[in-house]
């Protein structure tokens, strides 16, 4: 198979009980990798393990050999609490993990005014999102460096470029990924090692709270692009060692007109959408 990577190393998946996390970790265990799933749900965890184990048994282009030295490692793990990457790293370290690949992908989404937005949320996004993600590159990068092999895939968001009533945090804390992840990869040439950022718009995902038939519209409209899509050129980007990847045409025609919105208009549209914002 080309490119399968015969489970001679690890690649570590933040937020791989559910959605997209549980995605990139199937298609990656496809590509060969053995898999570290990391989520604040346990429960979650067994079943992706269950999913994606099944999978790998179930593949004709794999052979007997490889299917059984094919492992996994879950890890139930809150990322929002200061030492979840020390703890992380311990395990991975303990368990003799080789990480060539590190998935920053657990998110937290909502849409709501920072000044209506709870403490404790404002403190979970911003550990989920930003320090957490930062402390795992910090710990990884180093052995990445060391064996002159590394990829690195950081989930920013179109987001990351919108002053935005409503998702202002969200799109703050994705602009933080934006930039370190610039930053790194450029103080990881010539070393083997890349970081590659992801733009995502609309993922259809449970993170995006939308009824069924709003759903089908957005899909039709390609306003939303289903998360196997998503994770697959993100992974593609990835292994092709490129800067970013903005999966969708519409997000690309869409982005001019976010810099360029005044701030009379965006706060006409924050109250006109004030009442129907969720509270966290």
């Amino acid at each position: 198979m080309k490119g399968f990577n015969e489970f001679r190393t690890y690649a570590l998946v933040t937020g791989a009980a559910s959605g997209m996390g549980r995605i990139y970790s199937l298609q990656l265990a496809q590509k060969g990798y053995n898999i570290i799933m990391v989520d604040i749900n346990a429960a979650g965890l067994q079943e992706t393990e269950r999913i994606v184990r099944e999978a790998i048994e179930a593949s004709a282009e794999i052979s007997r050999e490889h299917k059984d030295a094919f492992r996994m490692l879950s890890i139930a793990q809150d990322l929002s609490v200061a030492e979840a990457a020390d703890k992380i790293h311990a395990v991975t370290e303990a368990a003799g993990c080789v990480v060539e690949v590190l998935v920053n992908n657990a998110g937290v989404m909502y849409c709501q005014g920072i000044a209506e937005t709870s403490e404790r949320m404002l403190n979970i996004i911003m550990m989920v999102h930003m320090y957490t993600p930062l402390m795992l590159c910090r710990k990884y990068v180093v052995g990445m460096k060391e064996r002159k092999c590394g990829y690195i895939l950081n989930i920013s968001s179109l987001a990351a470029w919108m002053i935005w009533p409503g998702i202002g945090m969200y799109g703050q804390t994705k602009r933080f990924v934006r930039n370190y992840s610039r930053e790194l990869r450029i103080e990881c040439q010539k070393t083997g090692v890349s970081v590659t950022n992801a733009y995502f718009g609309a993922v259809d995902t449970p993170l995006i709270p939308l009824k069924e038939s709003l759903r089908k519209l957005a899909r039709a409209l390609a306003v939303m692009i289903r998360p196997e899509t998503a994770v697959k050129r993100a992974l593609n980007a990835t292994f092709r060692r490129r800067r970013g990847t903005m999966p969708g045409l519409l997000n690309k025609i869409f982005l001019p007109f976010i810099l360029i919105m005044p701030d009379c208009l965006l706060g006409w549209i924050y109250r006109k959408a004030k009442p129907y914002l969720m509270k966290v």
